[in-house]
């Protein structure tokens, strides 16, 4: 992953915080292997709730955003069905 995300003007309303963190985990992310990388955001999920951060829907939406930017379109439909049923396994019962 190139480090272009952080120059994003879209960021700088963002919690210097919550960058930090991402920061931490997009340099994760490069020495992590594909098959892992749900495990690796589950992992970053969880330690930004021990910090007490919790990423809005704007915001998460912005961070997928300048993520998949260059992903090829096969690999967004991939994201995009996750994302999905990330949501419905989210809603109250």
């Amino acid at each position: 992953m190139e480090a272009d995300w952080k120059r994003d003007p879209r960021l700088k309303a963002m919690n210097p915080e919550k960058i930090k963190l991402l920061e931490h985990f997009a340099d994760r992310v490069q020495h992590t292997e594909k098959n892992q990388l749900m495990q690796a955001f589950m992992a970053m999920n969880m330690e930004a709730k021990q910090r007490g951060l919790q990423f809005n829907d704007k915001e998460t939406n912005l961070i997928v955003s300048i993520l998949t930017s260059g992903m090829a379109p096969e690999e967004k439909k991939k994201l995009d069905i996750l994302k999905m049923l990330s949501k419905k396994m989210a809603r109250p019962r």
